[in-house]
Formats: C-alpha cells, sequence, structure tokens
C-alpha cells in the first residue's frame, strides 16, 4: 500500500515530460534519483539502485500485476523451470537457423524502399518489420500482420488511458487469435507444422503440460515486447543516424561494427523505458524509506545515462564496457530474447546500409517522441537516396 500523504517529486505525466523525455530523467536523477509520483509510485533513476534492485530478487518481487504474467511477473521458485522452458528457444543454433528468413523479410521491406522519401519509418519500417519477424519467428499466417498491428495500438491506448476494462477486452481478444492457433494444430496433430507455436503446444513444466492460459500468457509478453520494442529500436536508430552522416557513413563501409554501434545508441535512448517491481518488506533505498507493497518503476533509460557509469551519457562513444548497459536488463529476468532482438537489429541495419547510399530526415516533417512511458518516436520521415540532403 503507497502512503497517500507522501508528497509527489515529480509528475511523469507533465508536458515536460512529454517533450523532452530525456532530459527529464537527466535532472531527476541529478536532483531526485528516487522520486515519488502519484501516477507510479517509486521511480528509480541511477544505475545502482536500477541494479541492487534487479539483482535482489527477494526484496524486490515481479510479481506486479492482478493477473499472472509467464514468465516475467514471476519469482523463484516458481520462475525457474518456466524461464528454462524458453531459453531454448533463442539459442545461438537457433538464431543461426533463423538469420536467413530475417534477412529475408529485411530485403522485401528495404527494397520498396526505392528512393522515396518522407518515408514514415516507424510504421513501414519498424512495425511492418517486426510484425513480419514475429509471425515468422513463431509460424503464425502472415495475415495476422494486421490484426496483430491493431491489437498493439489499442493496447498501447487502453494502457496510457488506464482503460482497465477496455485492456481486458485487448487482452481477451489476443487470449482468443491464440486459442484458434492452438486448436489449429491440436486438430492436425503430428501433422501440425514444426514451429515455436507447436513447441509450447507441447512443452511442459514440472511434468505437466503448459495450460493454454500460461501459453496465452507468454505469447502476448513475446508479442508485445518483440513488436513494441523492436520498433521503437528500428526508430531511435535511424533517427540518430539520419543525422550522423559521419557514422551512417562508416558503418555502411564496417558492418562489422554494427553491434557496438546499436548498443550504444541504444543506450543514451533506450526503446523500453521502465519496468516495475514490488517492494517485499520495509527497506531503505538511496536515503528513501520504502514500505513493503509499494511499486518501484525502474527507468531503464535514465539508468543507462548515468554519468557515474557513461562519462558523458549523451554522446555517442565507441569503446564503451557495454557489459553495464541495462538495455535488456540484468539478473535472474534479463531478456531471454535479447539474441533474437540483437539478430534483428544487425541484418535490418545491415541490409538497409547496404541498399541505400545515404538517408535524412525529410524536410518539413518534425519527428514525434513517443509518450512516456513508451520509448522511441510516434512518427519519424525520412528521405531515402535524396539529391537535397535536409538534416538537422
Amino acid at each position: 500500500m503507497s502512503d497517500k500523504n507522501q508528497k509527489p517529486d515529480w509528475d511523469p505525466r507533465s508536458l515536460e515530460v512529454l517533450h523532452d523525455p530525456l532530459g527529464s530523467f537527466d535532472r531527476m536523477r541529478a536532483q531526485c534519483p528516487l522520486a515519488y509520483s502519484n501516477f507510479m509510485q517509486w521511480s528509480v533513476f541511477r544505475h545502482q539502485d536500477v541494479l541492487q534492485i534487479l539483482e535482489d530478487h527477494q526484496r524486490f518481487s515481479n510479481q506486479v500485476s492482478q493477473h499472472r504474467s509467464v514468465p516475467n511477473g514471476m519469482d523463484p521458485p516458481e520462475h525457474t523451470p518456466y524461464r528454462q522452458l524458453v531459453e531454448p528457444f533463442f539459442t545461438a543454433e537457433r538464431m543461426a537457423a533463423f538469420e536467413p528468413e530475417c534477412r529475408q523479410i529485411s530485403h522485401k521491406l528495404i527494397s520498396a524502399l526505392g528512393g522515396r522519401q518522407k518515408v514514415d519509418v516507424v510504421t513501414e519500417l519498424g512495425e511492418n518489420f517486426s510484425l513480419a519477424v514475429q509471425c515468422r519467428f513463431l509460424g503464425w499466417p502472415e495475415s495476422l500482420q494486421q490484426p496483430l498491428r491493431q491489437w498493439m495500438h489499442d493496447n498501447h491506448k487502453a494502457t496510457l488511458a488506464a482503460d482497465r476494462p477496455a485492456m481486458a477486452e485487448i487482452a481477451e481478444r489476443f487470449g482468443l487469435t491464440i486459442h484458434e492457433l492452438l486448436e489449429t494444430r491440436r486438430t492436425l496433430g503430428s501433422l501440425a507444422p514444426n514451429d515455436v507455436t507447436n513447441d509450447l503446444l507441447r512443452a511442459q513444466v514440472d511434468g505437466q503440460p503448459l495450460a493454454e492460459a500460461d501459453i496465452v500468457s507468454l505469447l502476448r509478453n513475446w508479442t508485445a515486447g518483440e513488436v513494441g520494442t523492436i520498433t521503437a529500436s528500428v526508430s531511435i536508430i535511424l533517427a540518430f543516424l539520419a543525422q550522423h552522416r559521419e557514422l551512417q557513413q562508416e558503418l555502411r563501409q564496417h558492418p562489422q561494427k554494427l553491434p557496438e554501434a546499436i548498443d550504444e545508441i541504444l543506450r543514451r535512448h533506450g526503446p523500453l523505458t521502465t519496468n516495475r517491481r514490488r517492494a517485499t518488506q520495509d527497506i531503505t533505498l538511496g536515503g528513501r524509506h520504502i514500505r513493503a507493497g509499494e511499486l518501484l518503476t525502474i527507468n531503464w533509460v535514465s539508468a543507462n545515462r548515468d554519468e557515474n557509469v557513461f562519462p558523458n551519457p549523451d554522446q555517442f562513444q565507441w569503446g564503451r564496457d557495454q557489459s553495464k548497459n541495462l538495455l535488456y536488463g540484468a539478473g535472474i529476468h534479463v531478456c531471454p530474447g535479447a539474441p533474437l532482438a540483437r539478430l534483428e537489429l544487425r541484418i535490418f541495419l545491415e541490409t538497409l546500409l547496404a541498399q541505400t547510399t545515404h538517408f535524412c530526415l525529410s524536410h518539413g516533417c518534425s519527428a514525434t517522441p513517443a509518450h512516456y512511458p513508451t520509448g522511441g518516436f510516434d512518427t519519424l520521415y525520412l528521405d531515402f537516396d535524396p539529391t537535397n540532403d535536409n538534416r538537422l
């Protein structure tokens, strides 16, 4: 329970935060690194405090939702077997096998650019790419891409508005979609396709088949994570490269540098802004008293911009210690899908840079940042292989 008498330290929904999220997080980290708000209780801005929370699952629980969330919202020992079930889907061998398909998707999308101008890369590249990869990886038909896009938009809108009836209807809609996919595979039996979705249908935890509700929860988390974060990542990386022609050209000439560049660009402006934990006991953190049951909101973006860990944090720098980068989290809940995300972004950028000579921000089309707590951009217009460069 939160203390109703606790005075707010900041307002995450203020115009200042909406229009300048990175600057706002930097100021909060310097002035009030553990801040209370009526919107999300405790926000944690410093790298050392975030890391302490991530590595102490005894005092900081992932069970923050009223609904069962597999495996994100689980704590040990329940979390362990579900995590062990998920990790084999993202092995190096599986990623190597999926790479040609990822490359095919990238080539098809980027070939369609054809030197076009004023392309909204959020929709045409980020969303289209992530939706196509998600369906291909899970073995879902291409016809699901548009319903999934609508589901993501509706879910985002309802979440920001805290519209619980709408959120429940949207969750039920997703559940019905997964039920139909599973029923198809049950009907086909041994003739069912050999894909990730069918693997989940056959999977067991503690000797028992996964409940359908758990499969739905797991796939809902994967879909939200895949489509939302990859779309945001694509927009962040392309916005940065569009404004830094020298780096764009360097990566064209030396694509082997892409993994480090991607991690560094997304360190300074992350695709996922926050994640929640719940205190299991009264604790003191960052000089503030947190009561048992209160929520703490980890601010990934701020932690990755902490001057004590990354000097001159807003600058892109080669050679930083990326092991301290919390882009994919840390501790027992570090993102299991990180290998797939890294593969997708590397292949997408390799393909884009190879098939274009340069790209820049479109003249007269200002980029629209996504509103907190979402990262990236809502709209971002770029010109590809233009004759005139309208960089800002």
